[in-house]
Protein backbone atom coordinates (compact mmCIF):
# COMPACT_ATOMS: atom_id res chain seq x y z
CA UNK A 1 0.00 0.00 0.00
CA UNK A 2 1.31 3.44 -0.84
CA UNK A 3 -0.18 6.92 -0.87
CA UNK A 4 0.62 10.60 -0.60
CA UNK A 5 3.72 11.54 1.42
CA UNK A 6 4.21 7.97 2.57
CA UNK A 7 0.61 7.60 3.77
CA UNK A 8 -0.76 4.14 2.94
CA UNK A 9 -3.46 4.31 0.28
CA UNK A 10 -6.96 4.83 1.62
CA UNK A 11 -6.00 5.95 5.11
CA UNK A 12 -8.32 8.53 6.66
CA UNK A 13 -7.83 10.54 9.84
CA UNK A 14 -9.92 11.45 12.87
CA UNK A 15 -9.10 14.28 15.26
CA UNK A 16 -10.69 13.78 18.67
CA UNK A 17 -11.99 17.14 19.89
CA UNK A 18 -15.06 16.26 21.97
CA UNK A 19 -13.60 16.34 25.49
CA UNK A 20 -14.56 18.77 28.24
CA UNK A 21 -11.02 19.54 29.40
CA UNK A 22 -12.05 19.46 33.05
CA UNK A 23 -8.46 19.71 34.34
CA UNK A 24 -8.02 23.00 32.49
CA UNK A 25 -11.00 24.69 34.11
CA UNK A 26 -11.80 27.56 34.33
CA UNK A 27 -10.04 28.07 30.97
CA UNK A 28 -12.37 25.53 29.36
CA UNK A 29 -15.60 26.81 30.87
CA UNK A 30 -16.23 28.96 27.80
CA UNK A 31 -13.75 27.57 25.25
CA UNK A 32 -13.42 23.86 24.35
CA UNK A 33 -9.97 22.43 25.03
CA UNK A 34 -9.40 21.76 21.34
CA UNK A 35 -9.61 25.50 20.66
CA UNK A 36 -7.28 26.59 23.46
CA UNK A 37 -4.33 28.39 21.85
CA UNK A 38 -0.76 27.15 22.11
CA UNK A 39 1.77 29.57 20.68
CA UNK A 40 -1.25 31.61 19.51
CA UNK A 41 -2.51 28.72 17.36
CA UNK A 42 -5.59 26.72 18.46
CA UNK A 43 -4.64 23.14 19.30
CA UNK A 44 -7.14 21.82 16.76
CA UNK A 45 -5.49 23.84 14.00
CA UNK A 46 -2.14 22.34 14.94
CA UNK A 47 -3.61 18.86 14.59
CA UNK A 48 -5.18 19.65 11.21
CA UNK A 49 -1.92 21.18 9.99
CA UNK A 50 -0.04 18.02 10.99
CA UNK A 51 -2.48 15.91 8.99
CA UNK A 52 -2.17 18.30 6.05
CA UNK A 53 1.58 17.77 6.24
CA UNK A 54 0.86 14.09 5.55
CA UNK A 55 -1.38 14.95 2.61
CA UNK A 56 -4.60 14.36 4.56
CA UNK A 57 -7.04 17.23 4.03
CA UNK A 58 -10.71 17.87 3.40
CA UNK A 59 -13.95 16.27 4.60
CA UNK A 60 -13.34 13.12 2.57
CA UNK A 61 -10.08 12.29 4.33
CA UNK A 62 -10.29 14.04 7.73
CA UNK A 63 -13.02 14.02 10.37
CA UNK A 64 -13.31 15.91 13.65
CA UNK A 65 -15.64 14.88 16.45
CA UNK A 66 -17.23 17.41 18.79
CA UNK A 67 -19.49 17.36 21.83
CA UNK A 68 -18.64 19.80 24.62
CA UNK A 69 -19.26 23.34 23.32
CA UNK A 70 -19.68 21.65 19.96
CA UNK A 71 -21.02 24.75 18.20
CA UNK A 72 -17.64 26.44 18.62
CA UNK A 73 -15.77 23.45 17.19
CA UNK A 74 -18.19 23.14 14.27
CA UNK A 75 -17.89 26.85 13.42
CA UNK A 76 -14.10 26.75 13.72
CA UNK A 77 -13.65 23.69 11.50
CA UNK A 78 -16.11 24.82 8.84
CA UNK A 79 -15.64 22.85 5.63
CA UNK A 80 -12.07 21.78 6.41
CA UNK A 81 -13.18 18.37 7.73
CA UNK A 82 -16.15 16.09 8.16
CA UNK A 83 -17.85 16.85 11.47
CA UNK A 84 -19.30 14.32 13.89
CA UNK A 85 -21.32 15.94 16.67
CA UNK A 86 -22.03 13.62 19.58
CA UNK A 87 -25.30 14.21 21.44
CA UNK A 88 -25.31 14.27 25.23
CA UNK A 89 -22.02 13.47 26.93
CA UNK A 90 -18.80 12.72 24.99
CA UNK A 91 -18.53 9.10 23.82
CA UNK A 92 -14.83 8.82 24.69
CA UNK A 93 -11.98 8.06 22.34
CA UNK A 94 -13.26 4.65 21.17
CA UNK A 95 -16.92 5.63 21.11
CA UNK A 96 -16.06 8.74 19.13
CA UNK A 97 -14.28 6.66 16.49
CA UNK A 98 -17.12 4.11 16.44
CA UNK A 99 -19.62 6.91 15.85
CA UNK A 100 -17.73 7.68 12.64
CA UNK A 101 -17.88 4.09 11.34
CA UNK A 102 -20.06 4.92 8.33
CA UNK A 103 -17.69 7.72 7.32
CA UNK A 104 -14.56 5.62 7.86
CA UNK A 105 -16.24 2.93 5.73
CA UNK A 106 -13.59 0.24 5.41
CA UNK A 107 -10.51 2.45 5.63
CA UNK A 108 -7.63 2.32 8.08
CA UNK A 109 -7.73 5.37 10.35
CA UNK A 110 -5.08 7.62 11.87
CA UNK A 111 -6.47 8.95 15.15
CA UNK A 112 -5.04 12.05 16.81
CA UNK A 113 -5.88 13.80 20.05
CA UNK A 114 -6.59 17.49 19.51
CA UNK A 115 -4.87 18.34 22.80
CA UNK A 116 -1.55 16.75 21.82
CA UNK A 117 1.25 19.30 21.35
CA UNK A 118 4.10 17.86 19.29
CA UNK A 119 7.15 19.64 17.90
CA UNK A 120 10.25 18.19 16.28
CA UNK A 121 13.05 20.60 15.30
CA UNK A 122 14.26 18.15 12.66
CA UNK A 123 10.94 17.74 10.80
CA UNK A 124 7.86 19.88 10.09
CA UNK A 125 4.38 18.87 11.28
CA UNK A 126 3.26 15.82 9.33
CA UNK A 127 6.65 14.41 8.36
CA UNK A 128 7.49 14.39 12.08
CA UNK A 129 4.94 11.59 12.63
CA UNK A 130 5.31 9.87 9.23
CA UNK A 131 7.21 6.97 10.81
CA UNK A 132 3.90 5.89 12.34
CA UNK A 133 2.67 5.08 8.83
CA UNK A 134 5.88 3.96 7.13
CA UNK A 135 5.98 0.27 6.32
CA UNK A 136 2.69 -0.48 8.09
CA UNK A 137 1.24 -3.88 7.24
CA UNK A 138 -2.38 -2.77 7.70
CA UNK A 139 -2.95 -5.36 10.43
CA UNK A 140 -1.34 -4.14 13.64
CA UNK A 141 -2.31 -1.28 15.93
CA UNK A 142 0.41 1.35 16.01
CA UNK A 143 0.96 3.99 18.69
CA UNK A 144 3.28 6.97 18.64
CA UNK A 145 5.27 6.98 21.87
CA UNK A 146 8.23 8.18 23.89
CA UNK A 147 10.28 6.20 26.43
CA UNK A 148 8.62 6.36 29.84
CA UNK A 149 10.60 7.58 32.87
CA UNK A 150 9.47 4.34 34.53
CA UNK A 151 9.01 1.69 31.81
CA UNK A 152 7.06 -0.52 34.22
CA UNK A 153 4.56 2.16 35.27
CA UNK A 154 0.85 1.57 34.63
CA UNK A 155 -0.34 3.23 31.44
CA UNK A 156 2.81 2.48 29.47
CA UNK A 157 3.05 0.36 26.32
CA UNK A 158 6.23 -1.67 25.94
CA UNK A 159 7.97 0.89 28.13
CA UNK A 160 6.63 3.88 26.18
CA UNK A 161 4.16 6.66 26.96
CA UNK A 162 1.53 7.40 24.32
CA UNK A 163 2.08 10.71 22.51
CA UNK A 164 -1.21 11.54 20.91
CA UNK A 165 -1.51 9.54 17.64
CA UNK A 166 -2.51 5.96 16.83
CA UNK A 167 -3.05 4.01 13.63
CA UNK A 168 -5.94 1.56 13.57
CA UNK A 169 -6.89 -1.13 11.02
CA UNK A 170 -10.48 -1.23 9.80
CA UNK A 171 -10.92 -4.82 11.00
CA UNK A 172 -10.83 -3.53 14.59
CA UNK A 173 -12.68 -0.24 14.05
CA UNK A 174 -15.54 -2.08 12.32
CA UNK A 175 -16.59 -3.86 15.51
CA UNK A 176 -16.37 -0.96 17.96
CA UNK A 177 -19.73 -0.29 19.65
CA UNK A 178 -21.11 3.26 19.77
CA UNK A 179 -20.98 3.48 23.55
CA UNK A 180 -18.89 5.49 25.99
CA UNK A 181 -15.50 3.77 25.82
CA UNK A 182 -11.80 4.48 25.41
CA UNK A 183 -9.27 3.18 22.91
CA UNK A 184 -6.91 1.94 25.63
CA UNK A 185 -9.30 -0.73 26.88
CA UNK A 186 -11.31 -1.28 23.71
CA UNK A 187 -8.45 -1.73 21.24
CA UNK A 188 -4.92 -1.03 22.41
CA UNK A 189 -4.64 -3.44 25.36
CA UNK A 190 -6.37 -6.31 23.51
CA UNK A 191 -4.02 -5.76 20.55
CA UNK A 192 -1.09 -5.72 22.95
CA UNK A 193 -2.22 -9.01 24.49
CA UNK A 194 -2.52 -10.55 21.02
CA UNK A 195 0.97 -9.39 20.01
CA UNK A 196 -0.53 -7.00 17.46
CA UNK A 197 0.56 -3.66 18.96
CA UNK A 198 3.62 -1.71 17.82
CA UNK A 199 5.03 1.48 19.37
CA UNK A 200 6.79 3.87 17.01
CA UNK A 201 9.14 6.33 18.77
CA UNK A 202 8.49 10.07 18.47
CA UNK A 203 11.77 11.96 18.61
CA UNK A 204 10.44 15.45 19.19
CA UNK A 205 8.81 17.18 22.17
CA UNK A 206 5.36 16.16 23.40
CA UNK A 207 2.93 17.60 25.95
CA UNK A 208 -0.69 16.55 26.34
CA UNK A 209 -1.66 20.09 27.51
CA UNK A 210 -4.27 18.58 29.82
CA UNK A 211 -3.20 20.45 32.95
CA UNK A 212 -2.44 24.17 33.40
CA UNK A 213 1.23 23.29 34.05
CA UNK A 214 1.61 21.27 30.85
CA UNK A 215 -0.43 23.80 28.90
CA UNK A 216 1.89 26.59 30.03
CA UNK A 217 4.98 24.49 29.29
CA UNK A 218 3.74 23.76 25.76
CA UNK A 219 3.19 27.47 25.16
CA UNK A 220 6.65 28.33 26.43
CA UNK A 221 8.11 25.68 24.16
CA UNK A 222 6.26 27.17 21.20
CA UNK A 223 7.78 30.55 22.09
CA UNK A 224 11.25 28.94 21.98
CA UNK A 225 12.43 30.66 25.15
CA UNK A 226 11.45 34.10 23.93
CA UNK A 227 8.32 36.21 23.68
CA UNK A 228 5.64 35.42 21.12
CA UNK A 229 3.33 38.38 20.55
CA UNK A 230 0.39 38.44 18.17
CA UNK A 231 0.66 41.46 15.87
CA UNK A 232 -2.74 42.74 17.03
CA UNK A 233 -1.76 42.77 20.74
CA UNK A 234 -0.86 46.00 22.53
CA UNK A 235 2.16 45.67 24.83
CA UNK A 236 3.63 48.49 26.91
CA UNK A 237 4.78 46.38 29.87
CA UNK A 238 7.74 44.05 30.26
CA UNK A 239 7.41 40.55 28.82
CA UNK A 240 9.83 37.68 29.42
CA UNK A 241 9.35 34.10 28.12
CA UNK A 242 5.66 34.62 27.43
CA UNK A 243 2.94 34.26 24.80
CA UNK A 244 0.63 37.22 24.17
CA UNK A 245 -2.55 36.51 22.22
CA UNK A 246 -4.52 38.42 19.63
CA UNK A 247 -5.95 41.77 20.76
CA UNK A 248 -4.60 41.24 24.27
CA UNK A 249 -3.34 44.27 26.20
CA UNK A 250 -0.32 44.03 28.49
CA UNK A 251 0.55 47.13 30.48
CA UNK A 252 1.99 45.24 33.47
CA UNK A 253 4.92 42.83 33.73
CA UNK A 254 4.61 39.18 32.69
CA UNK A 255 7.12 36.35 32.94
CA UNK A 256 6.54 32.74 31.86
CA UNK A 257 2.91 33.64 31.27
CA UNK A 258 0.27 33.00 28.63
CA UNK A 259 -2.03 35.96 27.99
CA UNK A 260 -5.08 34.77 26.10
CA UNK A 261 -6.59 36.57 23.13
CA UNK A 262 -8.43 39.67 24.30
CA UNK A 263 -7.12 39.38 27.87
CA UNK A 264 -5.84 42.35 29.87
CA UNK A 265 -2.84 42.74 32.19
CA UNK A 266 -3.13 46.10 33.88
CA UNK A 267 -0.37 48.51 34.76
CA UNK A 268 1.15 47.50 38.10
CA UNK A 269 0.29 43.82 37.76
CA UNK A 270 3.16 41.33 37.86
CA UNK A 271 2.33 37.85 36.59
CA UNK A 272 4.60 34.81 36.74
CA UNK A 273 3.87 31.17 35.80
CA UNK A 274 0.18 31.82 35.14
CA UNK A 275 -2.41 31.94 32.41
CA UNK A 276 -4.37 35.19 32.16
CA UNK A 277 -7.75 35.22 30.47
CA UNK A 278 -10.37 37.92 30.43
CA UNK A 279 -9.82 41.01 32.53
CA UNK A 280 -8.22 39.95 35.80
CA UNK A 281 -8.90 36.19 35.64
CA UNK A 282 -5.77 34.15 36.38
CA UNK A 283 -5.00 30.42 36.50
CA UNK A 284 -1.84 29.38 38.40
CA UNK A 285 0.28 27.13 36.19
CA UNK A 286 3.74 26.58 37.64
CA UNK A 287 5.61 24.82 34.85
CA UNK A 288 7.51 21.61 35.31
CA UNK A 289 11.22 22.15 35.74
Amino acid sequence: MSGTAGVPAGVCAVVLAAGEGTRLRPLTERVPKALCPVGNVPLLDRALARLAGLGLTGPGRVAVNACYLADQVVAHVGDRAHLSVEPGDPLGTAGGVANLRDWIDGRPVLVGNADAYLADPSAPPGPDVAALLDGWDGHTVRLLGQPAPDPTAPGTFDGYCFTGFSLLPWRLVRDLPVVVSDLVRALWRPAEAAGDLEVVPYRGTFYDTGTPADYLTANLHAAAGGVLVDPSAAVTGRCVESVIGAKARVDGDVRRTVVWPGAVVRDGERLHDVIRFGDGCTVPAAAHG
